[in-house]
């Protein structure tokens, strides 16, 4: 009886399945903090965010243009909001959304540089 192998393609290094990833931590966390608190810029900010991730990363997938803007678009959004908030706070969650900003924005603006500069 044959076997079947079903592999996923999936690389770490490919910035679309690291804009995947980071629409779902941010939509994620968008949805916890209102289902933990009730805040609706929570849900507000963390789906829209990661509505701009995804976006970036469906297009970047598919070879289409402003994938990469897109995801960057949402890394200054994101890191506007959230760098802030943890200099004065200095709370784990700004902490974090700061981690995954800084993240994005070396990411994306890597491969945007390297786009407008070649």
């Amino acid at each position: 009886m044959p076997t079947t192998n079903l592999q996923l393609n999936i690389q770490q290094d490919d910035p679309s399945t690291q804009a995947f990833l980071l629409a779902c931590l941010t939509a994620g966390g968008g949805i916890t903090g209102y289902a933990r608190t009730g805040s609706i810029p929570s849900i507000a900010a963390g789906v829209t965010v990661g509505a701009l991730y995804g976006l970036g990363g469906l297009r970047q997938r598919n070879r289409q243009p402003y994938g990469v803007e897109l995801a960057l678009l949402a890394s200054v959004i994101l890191a506007g909001s959230s760098v802030p908030r943890a200099m004065k706070t200095m709370k784990p969650l700004p902490i974090g959304l700061s981690v995954v900003a800084v993240f994005g924005l070396y990411r994306f603006g890597s491969l945007w540089n390297g786009r407008v500069l070649a």
